[in-house]
Order: structure tokens, then sequence, then C-alpha cells
């Protein structure tokens, strides 16, 4: 599956339809971002039941902003509409995998315990 373009327009609707989501924040200009360009193109042919999405932070300011984005590349991993994962800088595929296999193996009714109990 290729990767998908986020925007302002679609964000909620990609993400919020998806067990498991891979956002990469990037810019055109960013070094670091064109050499974690092909790492995440290759885990998304290898993942097809894993939706993995782009945002241009150039493009998409706003969306950036939201999420606070302060350095990019910035890899954000969303299970079941819950952030699991954010974090800045360029991983190695080896790392990119294991984190991929860590969020499948996250048990979500914890999750979703803890966030409540946080809440309360």
């Amino acid at each position: 599956m290729a990767t998908v373009e986020l925007t302002t327009q679609n964000f909620d609707e990609v993400v919020g339809g998806s067990d498991l989501v891979l956002v990469d924040f990037w810019a055109d200009w960013c070094g670091p971002c064109k050499q974690f360009a092909p790492v995440f193109e290759r885990s998304a042919e290898k993942h097809q039941d894993i939706v993995f999405g782009k945002v241009d932070t150039e493009d998409q300011q706003q969306l950036a902003a939201a999420f606070q984005i302060r350095s990019i590349p910035t890899l954000m991993i969303v299970r079941d509409g819950v952030v699991l994962y954010a974090q800045p800088g360029a991983l190695p595929e080896a790392a990119l995998e294991d984190l991929i296999d860590q969020a499948r193996k996250v048990d979500m009714d914890e999750v979703r315990k803890q966030v409540a109990e946080q809440q309360a």
C-alpha cells in the first residue's frame, strides 16, 4: 500500500478510521526526512494492513502545530485512536520494524483503562 498524504481535511477520517496508523511528519528541505522516506516507504509496502501517512509540515502547518511538531522527521504511531508513540528523528529500518512489532502487541484495553484513570 502506498503512503497516504495527510491534510487537515482528511487526517481525522484516515487516522480515526484505521486500527493502526504510522504518521511521518516531514518537509522537503529536511535532509534526515529524505533519508527516512525510503525506510518508511519500504515498511508501507511490507505492512499492507497498516496505514502509513505523511504530513508535509510546510503545506500542513496547522496540522503540525496541532501536534506540537518542533523537530522533523517526527514519527507518530496511532492505534485505535490513541497516540502510542511520537518521537523526532530518522529511524533505521530495524528500529522502525521493532516499533511496529511493539505497537501490534500493545494491550489496548490496558491503555484505554490507563487513559480513563488519568482523565478521572
